[in-house]
């Protein structure tokens, strides 16, 4: 099983910020139901406010190439487009557990 882990900082002021991480979560929060290989989502917006990072996510898939499949199927990148124009950074971790 692989978690892949990633976490984004958006830009624009707190509001914006926050319709962008709620649409974006809500869009990945849907993906395993369209994409095989997807066995687990996990998404949280930060609520501490002293910190810089705005969303993170846990996705759950089999093996190192589901990864791949995951990011590149058409529901993926459409809800990547959500944040799109306001996405200032992005950090990821994929690890085998």
């Amino acid at each position: 099983m692989v978690k892949h882990i990633v976490m984004f900082k958006l830009k624009g002021e707190p509001e914006e910020r926050l319709r962008a991480a709620e649409a974006f979560r809500d869009a990945l929060m849907a993906l395993p139901s369209q994409i095989d290989v997807l066995e687990s989502m996990e998404v949280g917006i930060n609520e501490n406010p002293a910190e810089s990072w705005d969303l993170v996510l846990t996705a759950t898939v089999p093996e190192m190439k589901d990864v791949a499949t995951y990011a590149t199927h058409p529901a993926h990148v459409a809800a990547a487009a959500l944040i799109a124009d306001c996405k200032e950074s992005r950090g990821c971790v994929d690890y085998v557990c």
